[in-house]
């Protein structure tokens, strides 16, 4: 069995064999579904509410993707002005800082208050503000990250500036920018969806699993959970396959 072929199946019987303990402990301990539903029961809500998750899905999945792509341009830009201009960098760590520890339980109602709670400008935001902090720190660290012998060979070549960052310094900072566009992509993800438990319009997977709780629908609730690992997992696949896709010419 090749390496490749193992790296597919390892997740894949996994995932299997711990759905099939699961459904076997809610059975056979009778379980009652406000504790744990069976993936059974997941599974036919998710199946007989399908339009109604992929309805929230979209709005979820839309506004991660602004915030991620927000997050992304600011992120890369603000890291070469840092790399380019140190006191730039010294200025922007405090508030990257703050920005990394920044809840999101305060800093949504704070955004719905400034842009209304019937927009979803809020949600963007707090995608972006998530999104920014992994892309920064990884573009930044690539960006310094150029070998001293590399360096003085563009010297003895009697290279310019933008030659040697664009033949040196920006070919070895990608693969760290696609590291921190993988993270911030789930990241992005998860704060668009915690967002919409504190207010904005009702529509997305976060309101609509608390909807479905207060409900007492419990099965209906871990079926849209379920609408949103699909999502974080396609965004996942999706970056990884970009970086898999420009780094494919290095070693």
């Amino acid at each position: 069995m090749s390496a490749r072929l193992r790296t597919v199946l390892a997740p894949l019987v996994f995932g299997v064999l711990a759905l099939l303990l699961w459904q076997w402990l809610v059975t056979a301990r009778d379980i009652q579904p406000y504790v744990l539903p069976s993936p059974s029961a997941i599974w036919e809500q998710f199946t007989g509410s399908l339009d109604i998750i992929r309805d929230a899905a979209i709005t979820t999945a839309k506004n991660a993707l602004l915030g991620l792509v927000i997050g992304t341009f600011f992120g890369v830009v603000w890291a070469a002005l840092a790399a380019a201009i140190r006191p730039v960098e010294q200025m922007a760590a405090p508030l990257v800082v703050a920005l990394s520890v920044i809840p999101i339980v305060a800093l949504a109602p704070v955004l719905y208050a400034m842009f209304g709670a019937a927009a979803q400008t809020g949600r963007v935001l707090v995608a972006a503000i998530a999104a920014f902090v992994p892309v920064y720190v990884n573009s930044l660290r690539g960006l310094r990250t150029v070998a001293p012998l590399h360096r003085d060979l563009m010297r003895s070549y009697a290279a310019t500036g933008w030659q040697a960052t664009r033949a040196v310094t920006l070919p070895g900072a990608v693969p760290f920018i696609f590291t921190g566009i993988r993270i911030a992509s789930s990241v992005a993800v998860i704060s668009a969806l915690i967002a919409e438990y504190f207010g904005g319009p009702l529509d997305g997977l976060g309101i609509s699993i608390t909807s479905a709780v207060s409900s007492s629908r419990y099965s209906l609730a871990w079926a849209f959970v379920l609408g949103s690992v699909i999502i974080g997992l396609l965004f996942y696949c999706v970056t990884y396959a970009l970086e898999a896709l420009v780094t494919r010419h290095r070693a």
